[in-house]
């Protein structure tokens, strides 16, 4: 027992000495990473507020030049393209043709429906009333435009609404 009472006071000392040669590390180390933080400061000396302010208005003074060159450019063009383009005189009238022989009136083509005409004919034509799937399908126009066309046609009393989704002609 004594032995092991001797042993435990060496480790007691030793730890104890370990304890303070951490301190002291600890110590130099915090001391050399002052002096360090110190002469990275010194070494980037820091502008302040008003310098940074100072080199923004310099650059923005250039911009703001060099914008106003090139309006000045651009707007001596436009005058000089406007000088440039004189009116044009107008043409002598020629001399009046015999009279020329009558043709037929040219044939109007068949105007091609609108998006809104092929929806409202679809609905017009089902006697049950027809739904927006439907009118899709047999379109091919998207589900958006069926749905503002079949809006606009109901407010504009074209359309009824039969149901929910269902719609009829007024």
């Amino acid at each position: 027992m004594k032995k092991f009472k001797e042993d435990l006071q060496g480790v007691t000392k030793e730890f104890k000495t370990l304890t303070k040669k951490t301190k002291q590390l600890a110590d130099k180390l915090a001391k050399t990473a002052v002096a360090e933080l110190e002469r990275a400061q010194t070494a980037i000396k820091l502008k302040s507020p008003a310098q940074h302010t100072a080199e923004a208005l310099k650059l923005l003074t250039k911009q703001t030049g060099k914008l106003i060159k090139a309006v000045e450019k651009f707007e001596k063009e436009k005058a000089a393209k406007k000088q440039k383009a004189k009116p044009k005189a107008k043409p002598k009238a020629k001399p009046a043709k015999k009279a020329a022989a009558k043709k037929a009136p040219a044939k109007k083509k068949a105007a091609a429906l609108t998006a809104t005409d092929q929806v409202i004919n679809l609905i017009k034509k089902s006697k049950e009333g027809v739904d927006i799937p439907t009118l899709v399908k047999k379109t091919g126009f998207e589900d958006k435009k069926i749905r503002n066309i079949v809006f606009k046609a109901s407010k504009a009393g074209e359309i009824k609404r039969a149901g929910r989704g269902i719609y009829l002609a007024a």
